[in-house]
Order: structure tokens, then sequence, then C-alpha cells
């Protein structure tokens, strides 16, 4: 009888007598970098009615997608929000969008280190006439949103987009971090004379780190509208129509922090208002670190500079109150020498008691309208009176 460990032993020497080589173990690869990664995944075009749904079905399986003179179906969403990490959307020929009444959005893109790119000449024209009847968001048909680029992180961009005639807001920047904006167009001109309104170019919400440079924005809403977020730049920007650089409104969301936002070396033209900073009344909130500077004026025709901590669904309604304190907050070389209209006023500042507070105040004029009677407990460096 051979014994267990006699068996063990002949398995381990063989009938010889003489020890076996050992199995090898199964090599370890490592994982491909990203690099590799991408270059194992396919550059992909897609075109026409069937491009949206295409596009949304491969985005995983795509490096580079080229989205060429698509045209999206009605009620559909062009929707890029499975990407992997450090793909590349290009847009080329004209993007468009069939008609229907509903919320959008008509475009969403997420993820991690994307770019978004326009080639030369392309266009973003979801037709916005179809919908525009002078009462955007506040009634009338339901108008889908333009461009949700929510959840872009790492070092993810968006250059040369032109995009044209938006139903209601166009681009809404939500949960990003580290993104950055260049030489944008929004042209919602059309709107002027056609019905449009609510037609924010950038709405900003709970994000960090987002730099916006070159934009040229033609509308009739807000051009920028920081909701929430902290280190925020907008410059090098032209604003044409709308209602200005603004703040807020802070108070009443599920994130009321605003801190070191910075607007520069920008133009306002032909605006309701140059420069707005919202506080709503009876809520609560942080506006904290913001600076204007180098901002020029020009045929604004409500408010060039309108700072309240009274605003509750319009501007200076009723008396101003406290929860949402505006600190550290900055005003300098604002150029606007006859740049409001003279039914319009050229500086509005109604604080609540004790929060406005750490104000500079310098190199501001800003001329051509009224001087407002009614502001109240204006920081000491600061005047309502030109």
């Amino acid at each position: 009888m051979i014994s267990v460990s006699s068996a063990l032993l002949l398995v381990a020497f063989g009938a010889s007598g003489a020890l076996s080589s050992p199995v090898a173990a199964p090599a370890v690869t490592p994982g491909p970098s990203l690099d590799n990664a991408l270059q194992k995944r396919a550059s992909c075009t897609f075109s026409g009615s069937a491009g949206a749904s295409s596009a949304s079905k491969s985005q995983a399986s795509c490096a580079t997608i080229v989205l060429s003179n698509v045209a999206v179906p009605s009620g559909t969403t062009l929707d890029l929000s499975d990407l992997e990490d450090g793909t590349h959307v290009i847009f080329e020929g004209t993007t468009s969008w069939g008609y229907k009444e509903w919320t959008g959005p008509l475009l969403q893109i997420k993820g991690k280190d994307i770019t978004i790119e326009g080639a030369s000449g392309s266009v973003l024209d979801p037709d916005g006439a179809r919908w525009w009847d002078g009462e955007g968001g506040n009634g009338g048909k339901t108008k889908p949103k333009f461009f949700a680029a929510h959840d872009l992180t790492g070092t993810s961009s968006i250059v040369n987009l032109n995009i044209k005639n938006t139903p209601v807001q166009a681009v809404s920047i939500n949960g990003c971090e580290g993104l950055t904006v260049t030489d944008m167009t929004i042209d919602n001109s059309a709107g002027d004379s056609a019905g449009g309104h609510n037609t924010d170019a950038f709405d900003i919400g709970s994000s960090s780190g987002i730099t916006i440079t070159g934009a040229k924005v033609y509308n009739q809403d807000d051009c920028v509208a920081v909701n929430s977020g902290t280190d925020i730049t907008f410059s090098g920007g032209l604003c044409s129509g709308g209602h200005g650089l603004s703040i807020g409104s802070v108070g009443g969301r599920d994130d009321n922090t605003v801190e070191n936002v910075t607007f520069k070396d920008s133009t306002v033209t032909k605006s309701v208002n140059g420069i707005r900073v919202k506080a709503v009344a009876g809520e609560t909130g942080t506006i904290k670190g913001v600076t204007y500077s180098g901002i020029t004026l020009s045929d604004i025709s409500k408010y060039g500079i309108l700072i309240e901590q009274n605003y509750d669904g319009g501007d200076l309604h009723g008396d101003p109150t406290s929860g949402v304190p505006i600190t550290d907050f900055t005003v300098e070389n604002i150029s606007g020498s006859g740049g409001v209209e003279s039914g319009g006023y050229n500086v509005v500042v109604v604080c609540g008691s004790g929060a406005c507070s750490g104000w500079t105040w310098s190199g501001v004029t800003v001329t051509g309208g009224k001087d407002y009677g009614s502001c109240q407990n204006v920081p000491s460096v600061a005047t309502c009176e030109v």
C-alpha cells in the first residue's frame, strides 16, 4: 500500500525520482494606459437622421466622434453622456433638431477629459423661432432647453462651438470641475424681433474651476448667470441684447454658495442691465469674493450696476434682507460714460443691514441715466450718485 505521503512524493518527483519542474504561473499583463486604450478605439463619423441614435449607441467604442450634418429627430436628445475618458467630439456642418413641445435637453454631453469642438463653419441650429412666442419658460409653448453640459470633469474643454437660435436657455453648466469654454458664439439675435425670451447663454450651478473666454453672446436674458459655484472666470466676452453679467439669483436653491467669481475685460451692450447681483429676499446663502473688472457698458436701458438683496422674482421688491451677505466684493474700472439710457438708472445698491461689507469700488464711471433715490445700506466706499 502506498501512503498518502509516498503518493505525494511520486507526484512531485515522478517515476524516475527526479524533481519535476514546477508549472509556471500565468504572466500578469498590465492594464492598458489611457493613450493605448484610446488608440484601440475607433474614430467614428455619424451623419443624417440616424446619426444621433447611432452616435449614442456607439459612443463608448469611439475615441473620436465626428457628428457631420446630423439631423436629430423631434423630441430626441443627442445624448453623449456615456463617453469614455478622453473622447474627442467634433461637430461638422449643420446639426439640426426636429420640432416638438417638450423640456429637452436637445444636447447632453458628460464625461472626464472630454474635448468638444466645432469645426470651421459648423453650426448647431435648433431653429428656436419655431418655439418663440414671447413667453420663454413662463408659459405658452413648452420649450426644450438646449445644451446640458453637466458633469464634465478633469481637463474637459469646449472650443469654437457656434450655437444659433435656441428655444430657451442655451448652455447649462452644472456639476462640472475644471471645464474651459473658449470662443463660443451663442447667437439668438433673431429673437429680438421674433419673440425670443429666457434665452440665457450660460447658466452655471454647483461647479468649480470654470473658465469661459472669448464668448460672443446675442440674446434676450442673462449673458452669464452664476447661481452657485466657486472659482469661475468669464473674460474677453461680448454680451449684447440681454440682461448682462449676473450673479444669482442666490437663495432658495439646493446650493446657495457663490465664491471667487471674476468677470473681466468684457463688453455689455444693448442690454437691460450691465452688472447685476441678485440675492433673494428672505433666503440664506453666501456671495463672497466676486469681482467685476474692466467692464465696458453701452446702451444699457434699465440698470448700469444693480446690487440687490431684495430680489423676489423681479428686481427691487420690497425691503432688503441680510440672509445672503455680499462680502469681499470688487467693482473696478467700469467704463460706462453715457452708457446708460436716459430712462435708466446708473447705479443701484440696496443692501440689508450689515449685509454688504469688505467692498472695493474704484474707477467706476457709469453715467447717462438717473440717480436712484432709494439706495440702502451702501458701503462707504461705493456710491449710488454720479
